[in-house]
């Protein structure tokens, strides 16, 4: 058990004792006296230790972990204590009603307003003051709606008490008849915090928001990156802490992973304000005004999981022509790589628009890994020097170096790396990359794949 359960237990448990003592001298006070203000009193206390105890119990039962049939935990079991509270407190009134009105206009009660009375109700104040002010701030740090509807009570029982008190003065000052109003006010004071707990109890049972809480939560959604607009946000209480679902938008460009990690900052970002709120977040891809058209053709792709590169568009008299490489297992046969390609342009197409050209290349995919083995060293010293020395007769490529040559079943696999200014284009590098490539291929037969890796020059 965490240490607000343990403080919300104690604070029931003192509460119980306290109002039993009350309970008991209100009603000696009030046989002795003859005060049906005083026995109002007493009837009011004993309702408190009746609520008092179930509160005890709820917070007992409430403070029990989530599990399978309970999965937000049991924390509206508070709630509803306090709504039996609530019922309690408006029969309480009801009573006192009636019998106000009877002895208003009926027969006369002989009323002895002693010290005695005087002395239980204006301790009875100073009590339930002092109980008051510690059940809010307990009910504040622990969130409990059964403490928190304990201490409107028993703000309630300091007016009851001060109301009983004035009824008993008028009664020594010659008034008899001021006894029965002030039990009448009592009645009416009993049913007025009957209402205010009972909303507050309805609202938590009913799923209600806390007021303001939302839009809150709704302003801290929206300023995290990544986040295009919150859809929805729909909140529940239960006991000291909030639950809740919210469905944001984001780009529909944007990797899995990237996705998940917006989540994450969404529900870090919400519990950094607000540490009692648990959100489930909700990611929706939308398309962005500022798309590209390659963002569009790559998102397509990776959606039907069909590599492509080199997209190239082009601007003919108005129209606009698309052309890119598409990466098939180069033992598929050509009629299934034809289908699945013309099914790839024909949703290009239709996420374009209309007058959009679509052509496409397919070139060979090995989607298996090749085996394979470090090459001789003499054939790696070989193609080393052979790149060396074709590099240095293309100015832009230098200081060729990390060559690695792996012999496989189709052929020689080559890895290099160069250097480069830092100033030239990705086209350029890319270009004279090619051109190496070619060269390379030309004198080596052997060589099935060639990948050169360009580095800018140390400066």
């Amino acid at each position: 058990m965490n240490e607000a359960n343990r403080l919300k237990e104690r604070a029931a448990l003192a509460s119980i004792a306290v109002s039993a003592l009350l309970t008991a001298a209100k009603f000696a006070a009030g046989l002795a006296s003859g005060s049906l203000a005083v026995l109002s009193e007493a009837g009011h206390n004993l309702a408190d230790v009746a609520t008092t105890a179930l509160t005890y119990i709820a917070i007992r039962i409430a403070n029990k972990p989530a599990d399978e049939k309970h999965q937000f935990g049991h924390a509206k079991v508070e709630a509803l204590a306090a709504l039996v509270e609530t019922g309690f407190l408006f029969a309480l009134a009801v009573f006192i009603l009636i019998e106000a009105i009877a002895r208003l206009f009926g027969h006369a009660t002989k009323i002895e307003a002693n010290s005695f009375a005087f002395g239980v109700l204006i301790a009875s104040i100073i009590v339930d003051l002092v109980r008051w002010k510690s059940l809010k701030r307990i009910a504040a740090t622990t969130k409990s709606d059964a403490l928190a509807a304990d201490a409107l009570h028993f703000s309630s029982d300091i007016v009851s008490s001060a109301l009983a008190l004035c009824g008993i003065a008028a009664a020594r000052s010659g008034y008899p008849q001021g006894d029965a109003l002030a039990a009448l006010g009592l009645a009416l004071f009993i049913a007025a915090a009957g209402f205010q707990i009972g909303r507050r109890t309805v609202n938590t049972l009913i799923d209600a928001a806390p007021k303001g809480l939302s839009s809150q939560i709704r302003s801290i959604a929206q300023t995290v990156p990544g986040v295009v607009k919150v859809e929805t946000l729909r909140l529940r209480p239960a006991g000291a802490e909030v639950f809740g679902d919210i469905a944001i938008t984001v780009s529909r460009t944007l990797p899995l992973e990237k996705a998940a990690a917006i989540e994450e900052n969404v529900v870090a970002a919400i519990a950094a304000q607000h540490p009692e709120v648990a959100v489930t977040v909700a990611t929706q891809p939308i398309a962005l005004d500022d798309e590209t058209m390659l963002e569009r053709v790559l998102l397509i792709a990776a959606k039907r999981r069909v590599p492509v590169h080199h997209v190239t568009m082009q601007e003919i008299d108005g129209r606009t022509a698309i052309s890119f490489d598409v990466e098939l297992d180069g033992r598929m046969t050509h009629g299934n790589a034809h289908e699945i390609v013309s099914g790839l342009e024909s949703e290009v197409g239709r996420e374009l628009g209309p007058g959009i050209e679509v052509e496409t290349h397919i070139e060979p995919l090995e989607p298996r890994p090749l085996r394979g083995q470090d090459a001789p060293p003499a054939t790696c010293a070989e193609i080393a020097y052979a790149l060396a020395k074709m590099a240095s007769g293309m100015g832009p490529i230098r200081d060729v170096h990390g060559v690695r040559v792996r012999t496989t079943p189709d052929g020689l696999v080559v890895n290099y790396h160069c250097r480069v200014s830092p100033y030239l284009s990705v086209d350029e590098v890319h270009e004279h990359v090619d051109e190496l490539d070619r060269k390379m291929r030309a004198a080596f037969t052997g060589i099935v794949r060639i990948v050169g890796h360009a580095e800018p020059l140390r400066t």
